[in-house]
């Protein structure tokens, strides 16, 4: 069977990049059965040939106007799909999508007919905001980070940075590759308007947000560099719990060390 991968190395390459992430996420135990979700803009990939492709599905509503998507095309996991899958069998467990010129409805082109996660109207709203500031940012990641998840049950910690001067303070890298930090959103209901509300207005402070006592909502380049943030934050995370689990609170490093670092390597403070 022929997929609109064959003959487009770049369009290919991108897919599978989304799809060593599903593994990683996998491989992590970050995405129990289905959980989870990667949405991509790969606009920049398509050509006229695609773009003049049938659609394979009946015309869906996204549930809101987008209008900046008018036109573009993404590559989405599909609803009840499992990343480990994904990672083998991309096309399989995922689609490409072309949103319509009434910026509120969307089709399957390839490669098969599989719905896409029921939260694309959620990561289509904020690559919708991404095009709309400007952003290069082309990649969304939801996942269930272990040890994350595990501190945000701490209601110290879901205080405004209070887990961000935490896991910035554990190694240095943390700041370096997250310099951002991470955003906290109180416990909504999966999947809400009032959740999808909420990680929009994070998003604009913060390139990775965390659902309390859920999992995180990760912004990229791409879906390795949304991964990477995802990464470094969660190893962070592992070293304080390690810290603790061998009884004593680490010290971390102090704000003038970390403001050094941030000077040196010129982070944002």
């Amino acid at each position: 069977m022929s997929s609109i991968l064959d003959n487009r190395p770049a369009l290919k390459s991108e897919v599978y990049k989304i799809a060593e992430v599903a593994g990683y996420l996998w491989q992590n135990g970050w995405a129990e059965r289905n959980g989870g979700n990667i949405t991509v803009n790969i606009t920049e990939y398509i050509d006229e040939e695609i773009k003049q492709m049938p659609a394979i599905s009946e015309v869906k509503q996204i549930g809101t106007v987008l209008p900046q998507l008018k036109g573009c095309y993404f590559y989405c996991k599909g609803t009840g799909k499992r990343m480990r899958d994904l990672a083998r069998w991309p096309m399989d467990n995922g689609s490409i999508i072309r949103i319509l010129d009434d910026c509120a409805s969307y089709v399957i082109i390839a490669d098969n007919p599989v719905m896409p996660t029921s939260e694309l109207p959620s990561h289509l709203t904020v690559h919708n905001h991404l095009i709309e500031k400007g952003s290069n940012y082309k990649a969304t990641v939801h996942t269930h980070p272990i040890e994350l998840v595990a501190m945000s049950h701490n209601p110290k910690f879901l205080e405004k940075d209070v887990l961000t001067n935490i896991l910035w303070s554990m190694i240095p890298e943390t700041k370096a590759f997250c310099p951002l930090g991470l955003g906290i959103i109180p416990y909504k209901l999966p999947g809400s308007v009032e959740l999808a509300t909420a990680t929009l207005n994070e998003l604009d402070e913060y390139d990775v947000v965390m659902w309390e006592k859920h999992g995180v909502f990760a912004q990229g380049l791409d879906a390795m560099d949304a991964f990477d943030q995802i990464d470094v934050l969660s190893k962070s995370a592992k070293i304080y719990i390690n810290a603790k689990c061998m009884g004593f609170e680490p010290d971390g490093m102090s704000q003038e060390q970390m403001a050094e670092m941030s000077k040196a390597f010129n982070l944002p403070k």
